[in-house]
């Protein structure tokens, strides 16, 4: 094992965070040294960019606000533990830290869009992909890098107290919270309104210009697959590493012979965060098409090598911080296998190459409704393989460890084993740099195709942009399904540290308090019910929120068909900036709901049922969120890459009947797939991180005390 003293420890991961952020930077500096097009390009860019800005600059001055007034009552409430300062100070550094990464993820795609819309022009589709797969790396070794310079930063200013990062964990969900809901819902809102009445009631084609909200759809792709993304996965980094960090802090605790056998197994998971910036970076290099291949499987080439450098990292940190544990390895390699699996299932079930899209296609020619219907089936059916991944995934790292640490001997040590599920969650940020490159492609590449409609770019141009926006749609669904299944296996291991933390703010032992947590327990169920309804109940509220965005859209472009003469001769020009204003301020008003369910929700339940009614809860949340998500992230990506299947010329192509329902299909995907569904990943985690937070005055003041 490693001789290497904790300081030199944390120097090796703060370079690494370095690194991503230097490597970002260098990327920025290259690719706004491109050509921006034209000067109709550069209007069309920046008015997306300024309504992108407005919309952000909105959105975090509201979310902040509350953020203040959180942060004192967090900094009042544990007062007296000596520790309000420290969870205040952190929650607020969580919630900027994930803001910023929203930012810099927009701020990028929002200027890369018309750069790859120029690269276009050339006809050159290999080139054109790589500058956009560039541009979404800045991205994703933006949000590797802050991520891992706040974490690495907290744990050293705390001195080692990982229950003083909590409130990190809090303000990083809290803030992605926001950003996936109000993001979610300003994006589809936008874009279901522009869809119905441009293409079903006026028969224009996709970003044309005479419709007056195609600037808000394209200023949407930003704000929510840029913005809401990178918040997202920044506060997923976050958590996933926190959680590893947290059970091994506490099993050290309670359970002497863990300390003894890792010493550094508080910081292994952020050991392999910064290797994973290393097998990023090299990856990337490695993402080209070649003759005759695809988009996809360029992408995929500099995921597999990423995947692969990877996996040579964790032996070698095994080796020199882990003992060289077969356990240890095998449970982060368990990892690494869940997010192949996840991303090969994903892909099957969105790519219009396999027959699950194919089929949502075909039904579209008997209408909207057996669109409708079959999409909702596709979506049902992809949540059970994933299920059996993950199910695998965390018995087998579970096992490894813990019968690792009895010597094979048949005997699994819970501790141990539990430890092995957070290292499994933790090894999946192995590739989270590389998966969010590849989702910030998606954004960018859609925002070019729509400036290269508006701009009347020539048909070599199209023939570009078309192409990579319909991979677009499949990237960005595979990185929801990853960070779905991250977000999965990282809950279960917060829910464990939920439970020592519990247990030792209860002044109880570990076996004992979970003693209590069984099927026949009242409490326990009354949680399990509670938590397993949440989800659903938070998503309808997200569903009525794009309902109501894009009533607000159909009206107003509605009005303006009708008293703005010349546009559909393209004589008059459209108020975009009217479309959004409106869809701007619903979102705005409509997030704050059910971002308020999320916080209040295990709170009132901690406090009056008590510690093991809201473990209950902590579970029913995650079991049930997991399907619910998949089934609306998957399902909503077929549904659109059905549409495109048709676009493409199948089944009656552009202006069909089949393309008509398709479009019908497309508009409840888009709310299921980009508002509510990506929403429940931060949802769970904002659950269970108030949930510890809060656990010593749950325990001290609950109305029942058990």
């Amino acid at each position: 094992m490693s001789s290497w003293s904790t300081g030199e420890i944390e120097i090796a991961i703060l370079l690494a965070s370095l690194l991503a952020l230097a490597y970002a930077a260098v990327q920025t500096w290259l690719l706004l040294r491109e050509d921006e097009g034209d000067e109709r390009m550069r209007s069309i860019a920046a008015a997306i960019r300024e309504g992108a800005v407005a919309f952000l600059r909105r959105e975090y001055t509201a979310v902040f606000a509350v953020g203040i007034v959180l942060a004192v009552l967090i900094a009042v409430g544990f007062w007296s533990s000596g520790t309000g300062l420290a969870l205040a100070g952190g929650f607020l550094a969580g919630a900027a830290g994930s803001a910023l990464a929203g930012a810099v993820g927009m701020l990028v795609s929002v200027r890369a869009n018309v750069r790859t819309a120029a690269h276009a022009r050339g006809g050159k589709l290999p080139a054109t992909m790589r500058y956009a797969f560039r541009a979404g790396s800045v991205t994703g070794l933006s949000v590797a890098g802050l991520a891992l310079l706040e974490l690495v930063g907290f744990y050293a200013l705390f001195g080692g107290d990982v229950l003083s990062m909590v409130g990190l964990l809090f303000g990083a969900s809290l803030m992605s919270l926001f950003a996936r809901v109000g993001g979610g819902i300003y994006t589809k809102g936008a874009d279901v309104g522009a869809d119905l009445v441009g293409k079903v009631e006026a028969g224009i084609p996709e970003d044309d210009p005479r419709n007056p909200a195609v600037i808000a759809d394209n200023v949407g792709d930003n704000v929510g697959d840029c913005a809401g993304m990178a918040a997202d996965l920044f506060e997923t980094y976050v958590v996933t590493a926190v959680s590893a960090m947290l059970l091994a802090y506490l099993i050290g605790q309670v359970a002497v012979p863990f300390a003894t056998a890792y010493p550094n197994a508080i910081l292994y998971p952020l050991l392999v965060c910064g290797w994973a910036i290393v097998a990023t970076i090299v990856g990337a290099a490695f993402v080209r098409m070649r003759p005759g291949g695809s988009i996809m499987g360029g992408l995929y080439q500099g995921l597999a090598a990423t995947t692969a450098v990877g996996l040579v990292g964790l032996y070698v940190l095994d080796a020199l911080f882990m003992g060289g544990g077969a356990g240890i390895f095998f449970a982060t390699a368990i990892g690494l296998v869940v997010m192949v699996l996840i991303v090969v299932i994903t892909d099957y079930y969105t790519s219009s190459s396999y027959s699950p899209v194919r089929k949502i296609a075909a039904a579209s020619e008997a209408g909207a409704g057996p669109t409708v219907i079959t999409g909702l089936s596709v979506g049902l059916e992809s949540a059970w393989l994933p299920a059996l991944v993950i199910v695998a995934g965390t018995l087998g790292a579970y096992a490894a460890v813990g019968w690792n640490a009895g010597g094979f001997s048949g005997a699994v040590n819970p501790e141990f084993g539990l430890y092995g599920i957070g290292l499994a969650a933790a090894s999946m940020l192995a590739v989270t740099g590389m998966i969010i490159s590849i989702d910030a492609f998606g954004p960018i590449t859609d925002n070019a195709g729509g400036i290269a409609e508006m701009a009347k770019l020539p048909e070599e141009a199209r023939a570009v942009t078309d192409p990579l926006d319909a991979v677009g749609n499949t990237t960005k669904a595979v990185t929801k399904g990853y960070a779905i299944g991250s977000a999965v296996l990282a809950a279960l291991a917060l829910f464990a540290a939920y439970t020592f933390a519990a247990a030792r703010a209860a002044g109880t032992t570990w076996t004992q308090f979970t003693s209590n947590l069984q099927i026949d327990n009242p409490l326990v169920v009354a949680g399990l019910v509670i938590g397993a309804v949440l989800p659903f109940f938070f998503t309808s509220f997200l569903m009525n929120a794009v309902g109501v965005a894009a009533q607000a859209i159909v009206h107003e472009v509605r009005r303006q068909f009708k008293e703005i003469p010349g546009i559909m001769e393209g004589s008059g020009k459209p108020e975009y900036g009217r479309c959004v204003d409106i869809v701007t301020g619903v979102a705005i008003r409509q997030l704050a709901v059910p971002a308020a369910i999320g916080i209040v929700t295990p709170l009132v339940v901690g406090f009056l049922l008590g510690p093991v009614a809201l473990a209950g809860l902590l579970l029913g949340v995650i079991l049930s969120g997991f399907p619910l998500a998949l089934t609306m992230t998957t399902g909503g990506g077929a549904w659109d890459n059905g549409k495109k299947y048709i676009e493409q010329g199948n089944y009656g192509g552009k202006h069909s009947d089949a393309h008509k329902a398709a479009v019908v299909g497309d508009t409840v995907g888009d709310a299921t797939k980009d508002t509510a569904g990506p929403a429940i990943n931060p949802l769970i985690k904002v659950v269970n991180t108030i949930s510890i937070l809060f656990i010593a005055l749950i325990v001290a003041h609950s109305v029942i005390g058990i």
